[in-house]
């Protein structure tokens, strides 16, 4: 069980309806999500993602792939506002990026760890205040979620059955229930889903 008075620890993904997080073709096969993650609904899901997190946390694949997108987004006049919005918390909010091989943090305002995700975000968790937001990292998302330390899932599901690539929900989790908080389905078929776990 959680303490009722620690910070919330969120996390957000896109899955295919097979419940796959990359396709075939490896960690980099993204090309069948890649319709659906700019619809009204997927931006709409992101601002919900962040608005109430104070702490972004990222596996290293993530943070130096985002470094290379969002800074460029936080000062585009011609993105859209809410993808502005996203990409000005995550520059200027505080970061925790896991890397076995990092020695210098990729951002301003992050911290590098090399420890067990399940350690750090327990840490985490009983400090300071606000969301914990587990930024699309599947491999930090599957360690929370085998030591019941997810409080909320943010999903996108879109209508694609990839057949292969990497599962986000293995054999061997410990039993959850979790409660359907909110839902919408976007133009493509695309579905926005938020859990929150019930302890």
């Amino acid at each position: 069980m959680t303490d009722s008075t620690a910070r919330r620890v969120t996390a957000n993904l896109v899955l295919s309806l097979d419940g796959r997080y990359n396709g075939p073709g490896g960690a980099a096969d993204f090309g069948a999500f890649v319709p659906y993650v700019t619809t009204e609904v997927a931006r709409d899901q992101l601002t919900r993602t962040w608005e109430n997190a104070t702490t972004a946390v990222l596996g290293r694949v993530n943070a130096e792939g985002f470094l290379g997108f969002w800074p460029t987004v936080a000062d585009s006049e011609e993105a859209d506002p809410r993808d502005r919005g996203y990409a000005k918390w995550l520059v200027h909010t505080e970061k925790v990026v896991f890397s076995t091989t990092l020695t210098e943090a990729p951002w301003e305002r992050t911290r590098l760890v090399n420890a067990p995700a399940a350690d750090v975000v327990a840490d985490l968790r009983s400090t300071g205040e606000g969301d914990i937001l587990v930024n699309s990292s599947a491999s930090v998302i599957k360690a929370l979620l085998s030591a019941d330390l997810l409080d909320r899932l943010y999903l996108i599901v879109v209508p694609e059955v990839l057949g292969g690539g990497q599962r986000l929900f293995e054999d061997g989790l410990p039993d959850s229930h979790w409660e359907l908080t909110h839902h919408e389905v976007g133009e493509l078929g695309e579905t926005a889903l938020v859990y929150d776990r019930v302890r």
